[in-house]
């Protein structure tokens, strides 16, 4: 019987080492998404594809699939199971990836944009909530690793676009973008593990979030995700264009927006295991309340490595503040742990939508620099009182790092 029990747990072991790297793949396609329209943009106005007014259609179109796709698909996981949701979701981001490449006009491109964000908008979810199935002893370093595999896929994609737009034409990136699925939907087949699906109807799993004793932490995560997501697309949109009014060179804000991202890279790394250690919910204050400070710091022009430095420090507590939200809910939530994630997720992308008009306006008023950094900063404090208010009942329990 010992024996047994052991061979059990090892294929245990087996079958959840797979489950980190497949996620973290999943999760790369997220970040090419994010990176790979405004990398063709340029080329597709100059060949009058789009047009300024419907590139900005065709940006919010994929957004707003994504935060359907969390929302729809994060809720059925729970229902029929994360396997099967994990594989179709990332077959049908990259079929309508792939489609992208041969649409002839605006509208087609705009559709098959929403409907690929359908697919990737499930993808977060359903990967953290496997993640931290897997290994329910590092759920903040889990989540957070992977979660590296957004930024890396959005350096990845900005570096194809240099190399292949010139050579092959813009097409070609979205062709590339869908070459994943070859390998990685055969290794999720074979290799991801089925979780039990639950017997109730989807809106039944979405009602348990507000089940007694859940209610204001659900809220609150919504607050605290959509605070979270304003601030990443804000940011990633606009601070090259808000340095630029401050009064630095073109080559050095694109420099910034470089370095951001690898703050955001070096934090998320950080923060996962100050997490396991200390506790989600301490970490997640603390990450907001640092992400306000350093962007309160960028309204000031400082001199020289100064600036790099504040950028550097801002791109780590900024975008691991929102990842750490995410590994709060799967603590928090358990028995519908993706719809949980699905739903802070969801409500998180109409920040998304809301953090680029929101940068947007503050230039059009000329108020980008400085007020633009204080306007960030605040909503990072409204996302560290959002995660304060959730509450110490819903306070995750900390277990060594193993």
């Amino acid at each position: 019987m010992l024996g047994i029990t052991r061979a059990l747990d090892e294929e245990e072991k087996r079958v959840n080492k797979w489950v980190l790297p497949l996620c973290w793949t999943a999760v790369l396609l997220d970040g090419f998404d994010l990176v790979v329209l405004g990398t063709v943009i340029p080329v597709l106005l100059q060949e009058k594809l789009l047009t300024t007014a419907s590139a900005s259609v065709v940006s919010t179109a994929g957004l707003v699939g994504m935060m359907l796709g969390a929302l729809i698909i994060g809720t059925i996981t729970d229902v029929i199971g994360r396997r099967k949701v994990m594989i179709y979701a990332v077959a049908g981001f990259s079929v309508f990836t792939l489609a992208c490449a041969f649409a002839p006009d605006a509208t087609t491109f705009g559709i098959l944009r929403f409907l690929a964000g359908l697919g990737l908008g499930g993808c977060l979810p359903t990967a953290i909530a496997m993640v931290n199935e897997a290994r329910p002893r590092q759920g903040g370093r889990a989540t957070t690793l992977i979660m590296t595999g957004y930024h890396v896929g959005a350096v990845i994609t900005a570096l194809l676009g240099i190399v292949l737009i010139p050579v092959l034409g813009w097409r070609s990136l979205f062709v590339v973008g869908a070459l994943p699925a070859l390998v990685l939907i055969p290794l999720m087949v074979k290799h991801l593990p089925e979780t039990a699906a639950r017997t109730a109807p989807a809106l039944e799993a979405v009602g348990s979030l507000f089940r007694p004793g859940l209610r204001k932490a659900t809220v609150s995560f919504w607050v605290a995700s959509f605070m979270g997501l304003l601030l990443v697309y804000g940011l990633n949109t606009w601070l090259p264009q808000i340095m630029r009014s401050a009064g630095y060179e073109l080559g050095t804000a694109l420099a910034l927006l470089l370095t951001l991202n690898i703050g955001a890279v070096v934090g998320l790394l950080i923060a996962g295991a100050v997490a396991d250690r200390i506790g989600i919910r301490p970490a997640a204050i603390g990450w907001f309340a640092a992400a306000v400070v350093f962007l309160a710091l960028l309204s000031i022009k400082l001199p020289g490595v100064g600036v790099y430095v504040a950028v550097l420090l801002a791109g780590c507590f900024v975008f691991s503040a929102q990842v750490l939200v995410y590994a709060y809910a799967g603590r928090v939530y358990e028995d519908n742990r993706a719809t949980g994630i699905g739903w802070a997720a969801g409500i998180g992308r109409l920040g998304a939508i809301s953090g680029p008009l929101l940068g947007g306006a503050l230039l059009t008023a000329g108020l980008a620099h400085p007020w633009g950094f204080y306007a960030f900063a605040f909503i990072a404090a409204l996302g560290a009182t959002a995660v304060g208010a959730i509450g110490l009942k819903a306070k995750s329990v900390v277990t060594p790092a193993g």
